[in-house]
């Protein structure tokens, strides 16, 4: 038995080096290339249309407005990764690999845009009269068997991938919960009672409900992090100095800090540019194919938006908190997810500085929940029907409790295998698809009547 695990660990570890980074970043280089770098060439645009138009209510037909449709998705890559994945990164990356995520955000822009363009562009109306779409519906678009194919290969993996992923995202809440000792039954139940009651209540009630929530819950983190930066101030250009000048030369060990070479800060900032905002893993689009818009992409603009709140501002904020206080170089590597707590703890106490994360956590944790649950419904409708939907939300639900207590590290292991059999099916329709998000910009931008409207 452990010769399998093993294997499988050796497979996961080899498969999330060069294969999925050239799969993710030679992909989303690809579609930045063929879209005539659009994300850098419209970005003044792009934020027009979505900060600019948050309240702003939009013409056309959808289920939900187009910012409940981009916090949905947000709800799902804003979670507990975003807290204690950037230490994680710079402790084995060195201060560089920030830069890295950087530049992988930027390039996933093209990625991400492409995913939510087509998610509007072969979306349906279910059963209830509401408008589903996701790569399981546009990767049909791939003429022959091959599309059909990978949309069932997308499908049914990704509604089974999302039952290890919301037990792991349950032990994130009950173990930062239990600093508090808050026990971990009563962490567990509430969010099985509060996921199930938005789930349930179909795609308008998340929108209403992470509309609400997401702005609340990072904001709350945001002004906590920000408080330890300006304490810090002094050292804000330094941090910054580190970031750029390791992103190109190794970073020597120091204190807790086992030092760094650049490919090392290359690979984990890749790694975490890639999980902080989903781009290229095709969960994005199925939030946003229910929204009003009057076209497939001003509706993809607001995925420069969510990659803009993930990747440059919350996990930014975090990678700071961290390089300000020097935490990165005292505290080992093996312990870097307490790194942002310790933080807070410093300036605000453990009282408050434990609570400000654990709550942060909890959120964080909660609105993911909520939103992947969601998406497994949604696959489990597409590939069964609506009462087998029904039935895995159930299972949805279980997995939070089996988290609160289960030991996971067998489930870890199989983790990243998954999310590869996602991530590769949809990245394979992008390219294969390309033509047609060409095109759909092209339209858009080339009607004056589109383009300048608002």
């Amino acid at each position: 038995m452990d010769g399998i695990l093993k294997a499988i660990l050796d497979f996961s570890n080899w498969l999330w080096g060069i294969p999925m980074l050239v799969i993710l970043v030679g992909g989303s280089l690809f579609l930045t290339i063929r879209l005539g770098f659009f994300q850098f060439v419209y970005f003044p645009f792009a934020m027009k249309e979505t900060f600019g138009k948050i309240f702003h209510k939009q013409e056309g037909e959808g289920t939900v407005t187009p910012f409940q449709a981009a916090t949905a998705a947000l709800a799902s890559t804003i979670g507990a990764s975003n807290i204690v994945g950037v230490p994680v990164a710079i402790a084995f990356g060195g201060p560089g690999a920030v830069f890295w995520m950087w530049v992988v955000a930027l390039i996933g822009c093209a990625a991400k845009f492409a995913e939510i363009v087509l998610g509007i562009r072969y979306r349906e109306k279910n059963e209830e009269g509401e408008y589903v779409g996701g790569p399981m519906y546009y990767l049909r678009g791939i003429k022959g068997p091959v599309g059909k194919a990978l949309s069932w290969i997308f499908a049914f993996f990704l509604m089974i991938e999302l039952v290890p992923s919301i037990a792991t995202q349950s032990l994130s809440a009950v173990q930062t919960a239990g600093t508090l000792n808050i026990p971990k039954i009563v962490i567990a139940l509430l969010l099985v009672v509060l996921v199930g009651l938005v789930v349930f209540g179909g795609l308008k009630r998340i929108g209403q409900f992470t509309e609400k929530l997401v702005p609340f819950m990072a904001l709350l983190y945001l002004i906590g992090g920000l408080a330890i930066i300006i304490s810090n101030i002094g050292n804000l250009p330094h941090a910054f100095g580190l970031i750029f000048k390791h992103a190109f030369t190794p970073a020597a060990a120091v204190g807790g800090f086992g030092g760094a070479m650049v490919a090392q800060a290359i690979r984990w900032g890749t790694a975490r540019g890639v999980y902080s905002n989903e781009a290229g893993m095709g969960t994005a689009p199925i939030a946003h194919s229910g929204a009003i818009t009057d076209h497939p992409v001003r509706q993809a603009m607001w995925g420069i938006f969510e990659i803009v709140v993930d990747t440059l501002i919350v996990c930014t904020v975090t990678a700071l908190v961290v390089l300000v206080t020097g935490l990165y170089e005292t505290i080992p590597g093996t312990e870097a997810a307490s790194m942002p707590a310790r933080a807070f703890q410093a300036l605000l106490g453990d009282g408050l500085g434990g609570a400000i994360v654990t709550i942060s956590i909890f959120l964080f944790v909660l609105s993911t929940i909520t939103v992947i649950a969601w998406y497994g419904k949604t696959q489990a409708e597409f590939l069964f029907g609506p009462m087998f939907g029904n039935v895995m939300v159930v299972v949805y639900l279980a997995a939070i409790i089996a988290g609160a207590y289960l030991d996971l590290e067998f489930i870890y292991q199989f983790l990243d295998i998954l999310l590869a059999s996602i991530i590769i099916p949809n990245m394979i329709g992008l390219v294969a698809l390309s033509g047609e998000v060409v095109d759909l910009k092209k339209e858009f931008f080339n009607n004056p009547q589109l383009y300048k409207r608002g």
